[in-house]
């Protein structure tokens, strides 16, 4: 059996093909890389300790004709291939060449190899920004993509491809925040760090645990386990469970432990954004963990995986907290990605879309005994979780969903159902629906029951307009006011060069 794997150089990527090692029913692990890939000499190094199982190619996703050549004769397409912030931030057009076109190539190769069975990651940076009010989140919830987030519109575009397509045998995998053992250098290099928001949810999965998963997606297919009532040609959330749920504060103050600091003695609370990020609690994410046992690791348990593994952070704890705050964090104001960026450059699109207003940013706590600390540690068990209204019963099963149900569910989004039949429990049949601003489009009852899609203006051109959406669209509006007023009518945009502009 031969496996292919783009993205392969990446954490989650190195974790999956050390899995994929381990299946003996695996004969040869066929991985693409990027020419000048930094971190490809650790793909380099598995295949010289795994002679004749490991096959490395040079090529990019974004090339359709790399990728045709790179399948043939493999049984599973794993498309862990992704341009993650703050790479995407930096290099949007990268982002689009690697999360949009490349999915879209996807589509063309499997379409025309129906033997290949695929797996393609996605993100939770789909569902965009949750917080206290609705911390948790599940396959079906709308997709709200943050604010200028380009990876995630990105994303969004290329698994509607995949969800649309005639593949016949897929599923898409939205990954939660992944923690990995060189996290802690690349969240200090960067403005991306300001984004955590301090009171917002973030279930954490390990690179190891994903990679697992992978595997045993394998394991479990080469059985007869899988099939389409259980698990091909759907979505699911990838997540590691009720104790991996912690708060944005948590999370850094984990990761400040290792050197022997504190978020307080290292950050003001001014310093991170208050909305329009993404993360949060799956609600559903033992659905994989019932199918395929994966889930080992805890995030509290794995700070002390990373200091072990890079024992020198420990020579921190000498150095004076004061000296770190300016030498390690306010450092990075000066980075594009920061907020004291944005608000010393007049960005006012920026600073509006991260904290409502510029007056708002100006305004925020400078002390900590003045910020108000939301505690998840509570309240991370799914019987705290607060339900939408769908537009109809979610919890039912595909074969039982009717015509009114899908009725119902474009008159909550403010649209219409155009198709005048349907045939009771058929999601996977393409009908025509008419959006709120009279855009018709076609589209499977699956990619908008199950997938949360609906059609908007982010899905053709890089504009944030859900203000103005959510103002009709009564299942966008359940999350989107969670973070915004009703009152804000703002429309979000960036031009051919990614320049963010507000009007």
């Amino acid at each position: 059996m031969k496996v292919a794997i783009t993205g392969g150089s990446g954490h989650m990527g190195i974790a999956t093909i050390k899995e994929f090692l381990l299946i003996p029913e695996i004969d040869k692990i066929h991985a693409l890389i990027l020419k000048g890939d930094k971190r490809s000499k650790l793909i380099r190094k598995l295949a010289k300790d795994n002679k004749g199982r490991i096959e490395i190619s040079y090529g990019d996703v974004a090339n359709e004709e790399d990728l045709e050549k790179f399948i043939v004769g493999c049984d599973y397409l794993f498309n862990l291939a992704a341009l993650i912030p703050p790479g995407s931030d930096k290099f949007p057009e990268k982002s689009r060449l690697a999360n949009e076109v490349g999915a879209y190539n996807v589509v063309k190769v499997c379409e025309k190899h129906p033997e290949v069975k695929l797996v393609d990651i996605t993100s939770v940076a789909l569902y965009g920004h949750r917080n206290y009010k609705h911390p948790f989140e599940r396959v079906g919830d709308p997709l709200l993509p943050s604010v200028y987030d380009v990876y995630a519109a990105h994303k969004l575009r290329g698994e509607f491809a995949i969800l649309e397509s005639d593949i016949p045998n897929f599923v898409i995998i939205r990954q939660t925040a992944m923690v990995y053992l060189e996290m802690l250098n690349a969240n200090m290099s960067d403005g991306l760090m300001f984004h955590t928001c301090f009171n917002d949810p973030l279930e954490w999965s390990t690179a190891e645990d994903s990679g697992r998963l992978m595997a045993n997606i394998i394991k479990e297919d080469l059985l007869g386990h899988l099939n389409k009532d259980n698990f091909w040609n759907k979505v699911f959330n990838l997540g590691d469970g009720e104790e991996n749920r912690i708060s944005g504060y948590d999370t850094l103050e984990g990761g400040f432990k290792i050197i022997g600091g504190t978020t307080k003695r290292f950050f003001d609370p001014n310093y991170n954004v208050t909305r329009n990020f993404h993360g949060g609690f799956y609600l559903d994410g033992d659905v994989l963990e019932k199918l395929f046992h994966y889930q080992q690791d805890k995030i509290d348990e794995y700070w002390d995986r990373i200091l072990k593994k890079y024992s020198y952070y420990s020579l921190a704890k000498i150095v004076p907290s004061g000296l770190i705050k300016t030498f390690a964090i306010k450092r990075l104001f000066k980075d594009s990605n920061s907020p004291a960026y944005w608000y010393k450059h007049n960005d006012v699109a920026r600073l509006t879309a991260f904290f409502g207003s510029k007056e708002a940013y100006e305004n925020q706590p400078k002390d900590w005994k003045d910020f108000d600390l939301v505690d998840f540690k509570e309240n991370r068990s799914d019987k705290t979780y607060q339900p939408i209204d769908y537009g109809f019963d979610i919890n039912k099963s595909d074969k039982d969903v009717t015509f009114e149900d899908l009725q119902n569910v474009a008159k909550m989004h403010g649209g219409k159902l155009l198709s005048t039949s349907f045939n009771k429990g058929d999601v996977y049949a393409k009908l025509e629906w008419e959006t709120q601003d009279g855009e018709v489009f076609t589209a499977k009852p699956y990619s908008i029951i199950r997938g949360g899609h609906w059609m908007n203006p982010l899905y053709k051109d890089l504009v944030w307009d859900f203000d103005r959406l959510s103002k009709k669209d009564k299942i966008f509006a359940q999350y989107w006011y969670d973070s915004h007023d009703v009152n804000e009518d703002n429309h979000y945009y960036m031009n051919d060069k990614y320049e963010a502009f507000i009007k």
